[in-house]
């Protein structure tokens, strides 16, 4: 086994499956800077090895993804607009590589995903999920907003399904997200590994070069419509909304585990 460090661990099996795991169960697999480079490292190396069919992406323990980690929130209290808008951008080059991977990508969601674990989970192409798993985009109750991820959501679940679970911040189940097309899967806890092996094998079954033609041309015709402003666009509005008076009321309020006091508009 190869390991970026603890908190990315890598494997490479000898079918062409590049294993990539989020590996900070104590923190609940949440994201941070180091992660996030961690990740990015860990994809361009799957993408650049020809040995390479698909990627799987997972977290170790029961969550696969909590979103941010809380030092990490508790750092941003203190950004400036700029350093917010670079922060940003660190982040959005992730998804940015998961969403443009060449090669097929799998997301086994083992557990919860919440906030950036959901934007993982919509920017991968194939999502299988347990059961007990539950989905959140909080943000708007801290305050922000999930404009990273904007995209990803988009174009997995649609505006209309975006909106919703945008501005109500529910919770939802792992049938509600295979019904709106975030998973593609759901399947009891005790069937999950050979469901997945099953799903892993019909995308080994196809021709690597038939699915990076496929992927390519998905790409070029999302670029007519899609351009290098939008990530000009997300970054500055999570920016804006973290300086804001309520991203910052939000914050603090989440840190400390009291209502917040939202602003009028």
């Amino acid at each position: 086994m190869e390991s970026l460090s603890k908190m990315v661990m890598t494997t490479k099996t000898l079918s062409g499956i590049s294993m990539i795991k989020l590996n900070r169960s104590e923190m609940r697999n949440s994201l941070n800077p180091q992660m996030i480079a961690e990740l990015i490292s860990a994809f361009q190396t799957a993408i650049d090895d020809p040995e390479v069919h698909m990627i799987q992406l997972c977290g170790d323990g029961k969550i696969f993804c909590a979103g941010a980690d809380m030092n990490w929130m508790k750092s941003m209290a203190d950004f400036s607009f700029d350093e917010n808008v670079a922060d940003a951008t660190h982040l959005a080059a992730l998804f940015e590589i998961i969403d443009g991977c060449p090669k097929p990508t799998l997301a086994v969601v083992q557990g919860g995903a919440y906030g950036g674990g959901v934007g993982l989970v919509a920017a991968c192409d194939v999502v299988v999920a347990v059961e007990s798993a539950l989905f959140c985009l909080s943000e708007v109750r801290m305050g922000i907003i999930p404009a990273v991820i904007s995209p990803y959501l988009l174009q997995a679940i649609g505006e209309r399904q975006t909106r919703r679970f945008t501005l109500t911040g529910e919770r939802f189940d792992a049938q509600e997200a295979k019904r709106i097309g975030l998973v593609h899967y759901v399947v009891p806890e005790s069937e999950l590994e050979s469901s997945v092996l099953s799903v892993t094998d019909n995308i080994l079954k196809g021709s690597p070069q038939a699915q990076f033609a496929a992927k390519k041309l998905f790409k070029e015709l999302k670029l007519i419509a899609a351009t290098k402003d939008r990530r000009c666009l997300t970054t500055t509005a999570i920016a804006q909304a973290r300086s804001s008076q309520d991203g910052q009321e939000g914050l603090q309020a989440f840190l400390t585990k009291r209502e917040p006091k939202w602003c009028k508009l």
